[in-house]
């Protein structure tokens, strides 16, 4: 089991997300604990104040370290249900991962991902406004993950995100134990084309090959699907993947016929220039009237 604990200034835009589907599922057997803890409650004033303005001036408010210090150092002291005490680190073990949400930190991947799956426990805090006070950043987290190059109101969503990449990893999340393997970027490649009843929608039909009843070139078909859609689309993870003889080959022959249409397009681009410039010619010849 992976044990989640979050840090939120608004725990209750966890409750429905974790509640269904396969995080549902994953919590009901005991592969998944997520534990959501509200950063006010660990404010030291009465007024529970969590954001101060930043010094030097500026817009927004600034998360207080105070408080976020204080809940991620109460709560990973106590140990989660029959478990053992946890101390903040890089993973190893008794040591516990805080990972700050924040559009600063490395990219998450499914890479990620999978690493993360094989902890017991995971602290995750969730920025807001301005983001964090420097000094959590500093001393308190041990990595911090950004989810893509935009900017979101929180690190709630974020979080979420985390949560469920990497609860689908974990053995026996998913109802088909290969799910996962064969997913996007699982194997360093995007997933190919996918289709199901009926056969034939608007005229639109489903690939011969997948009806042939023949698994050796389903397969064969589908790992040509997905290194065509990689190549198309996010050609980058080519140089990553895990790629053998024949999806090399594969690949070369992709790149010679994307290489052929391409020169025709040049050539039919510059038949319709010729014949353009060639008719302006002809109109520069007529005599005026």
């Amino acid at each position: 089991m992976i044990h989640f604990d979050v840090f939120t200034l608004f725990p209750d835009m966890f409750r429905s997300p974790l509640e269904g589907s396969i995080l549902g599922r994953a919590q009901g057997e005991g592969r998944l604990c997520v534990a959501l803890h509200d950063i006010r409650d660990y404010a030291p004033d009465k007024h529970h104040v969590t954001d101060e303005p930043p010094y030097g001036g500026g817009g927004g408010m600034v998360m207080k370290a105070e408080p976020i210090f204080n809940a991620v150092e109460a709560v990973l002291a106590e140990p989660p249900a029959g478990g053992a005490g946890f101390r903040i680190g890089d993973g190893a073990e008794g040591l516990v991962p805080v990972v700050l949400l924040t559009p600063q930190g490395r990219l998450f991947s499914q890479e990620i991902a999978a690493q993360m799956a094989r902890q017991r426990r995971l602290a995750l805090i969730c920025g807001r406004y301005e983001g964090v006070d420097e000094r959590v950043r500093q001393y308190l987290a041990t990595d911090e993950l950004s989810i893509g190059d935009y900017v979101l109101t929180g690190g709630e969503l974020a979080a979420m995100v985390v949560i469920d990449a990497v609860t689908r990893l974990l053995p026996g999340a998913l109802g088909d134990p290969t799910a996962a393997a064969r997913d996007s970027h699982a194997r360093g490649l995007l997933e190919g084309p996918h289709y199901t009843r009926p056969r034939v929608f608007r005229g639109w039909e489903v690939p011969e090959v997948l009806l042939s009843g023949d698994h050796a070139a389903v397969a064969r078909w589908r790992r040509e699907q997905a290194l065509r859609r990689t190549l198309e689309r996010r050609p980058d993870l080519l140089e990553d993947a895990a790629l053998t003889a024949e999806d090399r080959a594969f690949l070369e022959e992709l790149c010679q016929e994307r290489g052929k249409r391409e020169d025709g397009s040049v050539e039919e681009h510059r038949g319709r220039e010729d014949r353009s410039l060639g008719e302006s010619v002809e109109l520069e010849d007529r005599p005026a009237h």
